[in-house]
């Protein structure tokens, strides 16, 4: 594996999911102390310590300020994403960084699944070398509402939503196993090349603001690998054995499982 890898951390979403905080839920501890919301060792220190030696990205938005002071002792570059507009935005506000430094590979992480293992950033990076981007695969128990990766002859052609796959016969929905934990590895240039494309197709999604179902631009990461798929880029995967590993902390229920789960491993 190349001696430094470029990663991008998602950290600028509200996580409105997460009932009764109204920080940025990166910030929130892995050790708690006076209550689940208060404590030490918060998700975004640790998950950065995780990831390989080379320059980082932070994307920031909702409490940036209190990110940044979070994080000022790091050597760690800033990209604001403007306004909220999906994951595919936030890599849009990376592109600066992107076209700046000389590494040559890259890894794409949300800035809440604090417990990959570095050997797992490892395996996609040097996935790479036979793809021009590799996602992150894991195979729960349960596929939930999960994304899931549409593979043949190891490669993934798509990656279908739940709102898609959940129409699909149930034994084609059996067969889609491996479900996308998004987290990525992509070579640097391809994703420069790309990055025009996504930001001239956004997609509209409707959102209730202030009551009222309204169309919104936004921009999904998945949509750079249905453009590479379709100009014959191959993208691969990997998969995680363990699905905690990619566990995203989205409410109270999940930061209080994290909790646990990092005590278990300090001990």
């Amino acid at each position: 594996m190349d001696s430094d890898v470029a990663s991008i951390i998602m950290a600028a979403g509200r996580g409105s999911r997460m009932a009764g905080y109204t920080g940025n839920k990166t910030l929130l501890p892995l050790v708690p102390e006076a209550s689940a919301f208060i404590g030490r060792h918060p998700i975004l220190l640790h998950l950065i310590r995780q990831l390989p030696a080379g320059p980082k990205a932070l994307i920031v938005h909702h409490c940036q300020e209190a990110v940044r002071e979070a994080t000022r002792h790091m050597d760690i570059t800033y990209c604001k994403q403007p306004i909220l507009n999906g994951t595919g935005g936030a890599i849009l506000a990376a592109r600066p960084f992107l076209e700046t430094i000389v590494c040559d590979r890259c890894i794409i992480t949300m800035g809440d699944v604090p417990f990959i293992n570095p050997a797992t950033y490892v395996r996609l990076v040097e996935c790479l070398n036979d793809n021009a981007m590799v996602i992150m695969g894991f195979k729960p128990v349960d596929k939930k509402q999960y994304g899931v990766l549409e593979i043949k002859s190891d490669r993934v052609e798509c990656i279908t939503e739940w709102k898609f796959w959940r129409d699909y016969p149930p034994a084609r929905q059996t067969a889609l196993s491996i479900c996308n934990a998004g987290i990525y590895a992509a070579k640097r240039q391809t994703l420069l090349r790309y990055l025009p494309i996504l930001a001239s197709r956004p997609q509209i999604v409707h959102k209730n603001i202030n009551g009222q179902m309204t169309p919104v631009e936004e921009y999904f990461i998945t949509d750079l690998i249905e453009f590479m798929v379709k100009d014959d880029l191959a993208v691969g995967y990997i998969v995680s054995d363990d699905e905690t590993e990619p566990m995203g902390i989205d409410d109270q229920a999940a930061l209080e499982k994290a909790q646990s789960l990092y005590e278990r491993l300090k001990g």
